[in-house]
């Protein structure tokens, strides 16, 4: 049986033969002027995620151990002075991208889009000798790939146990390795296909603030351009492979599956880009988080220093188990990515400090004892105004020793719907992230790059960003 037969074995389209058509018709002319431009400020923020990522030890121990297997290659990493073979640096460049988990989220689908898919954009389009203008093509149709699938479970991976973004990835990745391939639509929906046997990504680092978050998009990069590659070979694969029997859906959410909304996929799909409604992060913790953190922080220039008695933080309920749960671990976190996870650290570092950024995660930070003494007084419960899953909206409530109780609530995150970061605020969030690793000239060098980046190579691009010689 042909791949054009099974395409057409079913009256009705499956939701992968959908994303195929989309991506494979996708061309640089059909994205909207508006939705490009968002497109290379999600690209600037998540580059500046990645040069941050640097400075972390994660950064040189996953470059080690990929490089230690001894290949040539000719890719480069961000901020890296190593070349690396394509699957090797695309995965590489998928832990350095979301490995401060700064990077990108859609609230609605839950997951982060940019780290998804630029992985493969970048490195496998560097592999290509690929233009600006068809990365950002590949990129655009790999962000919706990867919303809509996580708009269809509606949160349901995390409730499961799975990370959404480590099961979606492969998905977008294949679509997008797929799309600098130029493949016709019945391949882009074999790679889906071949994709669905890779997908997974368990949430077990939750328990100790382990690293392995981290690999997801990095590990779905390496299995998308593994997908794309086979299925312009001819590697037949299921067409339904999300909700077919035992497909993706079934699999993964279980006792959920009936909860899927496998419409999601193609409703607007070339029409309605959810690119662009994808939210940008001011605080380097987990989403679901920020809208206590921007609470806390109005409420620290109410409290004036004023002594702390009690703090209850206000939380969407399905998101507790998550950043504010077992209670005893939360409240003192050992390492930066748990902190990253808890509700109970941020809120009393944003109330103490009237903000949030990266160096709030470093070791003398995370030891600070007046935090950590807050930081067990700090109680989290349900939200019963949150505005959750469109916003993560978040409330906090202050208990002061005179016995003032002050309360702030916000329905929107910072970085969200109306309050969408612009331009300046993306450039500003970049330069502070990209000048931890490289000077404040090729930081600019970079921005600019990719502010113009239909107008450039892939490779120029990857040169710039690379600490290797650029030649």
């Amino acid at each position: 049986m042909t791949q054009h037969a099974r395409i057409e074995k079913n009256a009705q389209p499956s939701a992968s033969a959908h994303l195929a058509t989309f991506a494979a018709a996708l061309r640089f002319e059909d994205i909207p002027a508006p939705v490009l431009e968002r497109a290379k400020l999600h690209i600037l923020d998540a580059l500046g995620c990645g040069l941050a990522s640097n400075v972390y030890a994660f950064a040189g121990r996953v470059a080690a151990g990929v490089a230690a297997h001894g290949e040539a290659g000719s890719c480069r990493l961000i901020g890296r002075s190593e070349r690396l073979p394509v699957r090797d640096a695309a995965l590489v460049n998928g832990v350095l991208l979301h490995g401060l988990d700064f990077d990108d989220t859609h609230l609605n689908s839950i997951v982060h889009p940019t780290a998804a898919c630029l992985p493969v954009a970048l490195s496998f389009g560097e592999l290509l000798m690929a233009h600006g203008r068809a990365l950002l093509t590949a990129y655009a149709a790999g962000m919706e790939t990867a919303i809509r699938i996580g708009l269809v479970v509606k949160g349901g991976f995390h409730h499961v146990g799975f990370h959404a973004t480590g099961v979606v990835a492969h998905f977008s990745s294949a679509i997008t390795a797929a799309k600098l391939l130029g493949l016709d639509t019945a391949q882009m929906m074999m790679a889906q296909g071949i994709a669905a046997s890779t997908a997974s990504g368990v949430q077990v680092f939750l328990e100790e603030g382990a690293w392995t978050k981290r690999l997801h998009p990095g590990w779905a990069a390496v299995a998308g351009i593994t997908a794309a590659r086979l299925a312009a070979n001819g590697f037949v694969a299921p067409s339904r492979p999300l909700e077919g029997k035992f497909g993706l859906l079934e699999t993964h959410l279980q006792a959920h599956a009936n909860e899927a909304d496998i419409g999601a996929v193609a409703t607007g799909l070339g029409s309605k880009w959810h690119l662009a409604d994808t939210a940008m992060k001011p605080y380097p913790v987990c989403h679901f988080i920020h809208g206590c953190a921007d609470a806390a922080i109005q409420l620290h220039h109410e409290l004036a220093g004023e002594e702390i008695e009690a703090v209850e933080a206000l939380l969407p309920q399905p998101t507790l188990h998550i950043v504010a749960e077992p209670a005893a671990q939360k409240e003192h976190p050992t390492s930066d990515y748990e902190a990253k996870f808890s509700t109970q650290f941020v809120v009393a570092a944003c109330l103490l400090k009237g903000g949030f950024g990266l160096p709030d995660l470093q070791p003398e930070a995370l030891a600070d004892p007046q935090v950590l003494a807050l930081s067990a007084r700090v109680r989290c419960g349900v939200d019963p105004d949150s505005a959750f899953p469109t916003y993560f909206s978040g409330g906090v409530t202050v208990t002061t020793q005179s016995g003032r109780k002050l309360t702030r609530h916000v329905r929107v995150n910072s970085g969200a719907g109306e309050r969408m970061l612009q331009q300046q605020d993306v450039v500003a969030k970049f330069m502070a992230s990209a000048s931890l690793t490289v000077p404040r000239d090729k930081a600019e060098r970079i921005s600019d790059a990719v502010l113009r980046l239909e107008t450039i190579s892939v490779e120029e691009l990857m040169r710039i960003l690379s600490l290797a010689p650029e030649n």
